[in-house]
């Protein structure tokens, strides 16, 4: 990924925040001919040693050929998306001016290796379920009966990919002058849209132009 130096973000705690936070990924394999892509819920798992970056876990229907590529042992690349927001040329102090994109992603690399265990792919499924399902109370054990479950784990493929390598980028105006970062994030957070408001609120976290006095 082309990253200039002003937007490289390198601290483990806010890359894997933002896989967490969207965890919806995109998933980058290669069958020998091509690039294939999937989108799936990814979930992060940091290593408790800190030894490594950590695992992603994730499932994908078995008619989804895309498994077959991880036996080649080939790299592959999930792509994380996080928020991102047009950038108006109006909002910068001095003419003339461009218009531009902000925006964070963090790209995860590693090797896919497939879970053959039926109790670990019936614990990941678990896992993804607590993790978006807004009533985590109620078990999934509770949802759906032993037989159902055994039945729909049969036409998936569960994997989990060991990162051994991230890069993050997170553009957010870093490379303009103070007033032009300040323009700017009071018009994202002006917006009508979720989108731009989760800029501004990236912006204000990150850039030192925007960090309040302690």
């Amino acid at each position: 990924m082309y990253t200039p130096s002003h937007f490289q973000v390198d601290d483990i705690e806010k890359l894997s925040a933002l896989m967490r936070d969207y965890s919806f990924a995109t998933l980058v394999s290669h069958d020998g001919h091509a690039p294939f892509a999937s989108h799936l819920p990814m979930l992060y798992r940091p290593d408790p040693t800190g030894d490594t970056r950590g695992t992603l876990l994730a499932h994908m229907a078995r008619a989804n050929p895309q498994w077959r590529h991880f036996a080649s042992g080939t790299e592959v690349l999930a792509i994380f998306q996080g928020p991102h927001a047009y950038i108006s040329p109006t909002w910068y102090a001095q003419p003339p001016a461009v218009p531009t994109w902000n925006y964070a992603t963090v790209h995860a690399y590693g090797r896919a290796a497939l879970v053959e265990s039926h109790p670990r792919i019936a614990a990941i499924l678990h896992e993804t379920l607590s993790a978006y399902e807004p009533h985590p109370s109620t078990p999934w054990s509770e949802l759906v009966p032993d037989d159902y479950r055994d039945r729909l784990i049969q036409g998936i493929v569960a994997f989990e990919i060991a990162i051994h390598r991230l890069e993050g980028k997170f553009k957010l105006s870093q490379n303009r002058p103070m007033v032009d970062v300040l323009g700017i994030h009071h018009a994202l957070s002006q917006s009508q849209q979720a989108e731009d408001r989760a800029m501004a609120d990236l912006m204000q976290r990150e850039c030192a132009a925007l960090q309040k006095p302690k």
